[in-house]
């Protein structure tokens, strides 16, 4: 089902689609990363994983990406977060109580920090890939092999595919610390992360997973960024860890 969800007067695109013969199933939401949106491959297979388990899923494209709102160079990590709890809000009011987040990237980031903040309604996190090195880089002058100097950020960030980032993008993630996130959440947590991905390190992931009370680090040897090598063994990987909780 196509839905268009509002956050605070920006449209957001959206799919919501729900396990057949399920009946008060639990919802994850989903997230894609950065310069992505929510119908690529490896976000549907994951979002497979989880139907095939017993949840719905709801995938929603983020501001300046896909089909929704804003303008790529004017996103920041905080208009993520504000549209992430925007959908939250969407699904309770529709009913849903039993919410997981879930995202890849960027989106895996801004998952771990929503859930920071409503570890009270968040029941669960999947995370693939998670960028959490984004805020340490910002504080470092470093995004995606661009170099500026931290404390004298230019207005205009180039970054891949020829794509520019407002300077406003790295004061925003300066400001921002998943380790806080981390120690705030209660529930369950799973982490997959391809040993072979060449945009966030893997090892990001392996810290991170120590600063959680009940995490699971999933490190698939031979895994890109995009889980397109192994995309069966992540779809198992997902599959496993929902079963045991629905």
């Amino acid at each position: 089902m196509e839905l268009t969800i509002r956050d605070d007067g920006i449209r957001l695109s959206a799919v919501l689609e729900e396990p057949e013969g399920a009946e008060n199933c639990p919802l994850v939401i989903v997230l894609h990363g950065f310069t992505s949106a929510k119908d690529r491959p490896h976000t549907l297979l994951a979002a497979e994983a989880m139907r095939d388990a017993g949840c719905a899923t709801l995938r929603f494209d983020l501001y300046g990406h896909g089909e929704s709102d804003g303008e790529f160079r004017k996103h920041t990590l905080f208009k993520w977060i504000n549209n992430t709890l925007a959908v939250i809000d969407f699904a309770r009011e529709r009913g849903y109580q039993d919410l997981y987040l879930s995202g890849h990237s960027q989106g895996g980031l801004v998952a771990a920090l929503a859930g920071g903040m409503e570890a009270d309604r968040i029941r669960g996190l999947i995370l693939r890939a998670p960028a959490f090195m984004i805020p340490q880089g910002a504080r470092d002058g470093e995004l995606l092999g661009y170099a500026f100097d931290p404390e004298h950020i230019p207005d205009t960030v180039p970054v891949i595919k020829g794509l520019d980032l407002d300077g406003n993008y790295i004061r925003v993630a300066q400001t921002i610390h998943a380790e806080e996130a981390a120690d705030r959440f209660r529930g369950p947590v799973l982490i997959l992360h391809g040993d072979e991905d060449d945009t966030v390190p893997w090892e990001e992931s392996q810290r991170m997973a120590q600063r959680y009370r009940d995490c699971e680090l999933n490190v698939m040897h031979g895994e890109t960024h995009h889980f397109d090598r192994h995309p069966e063994e992540m779809q198992r990987i997902i599959r496993e860890w929902m079963k045991k909780r629905v």
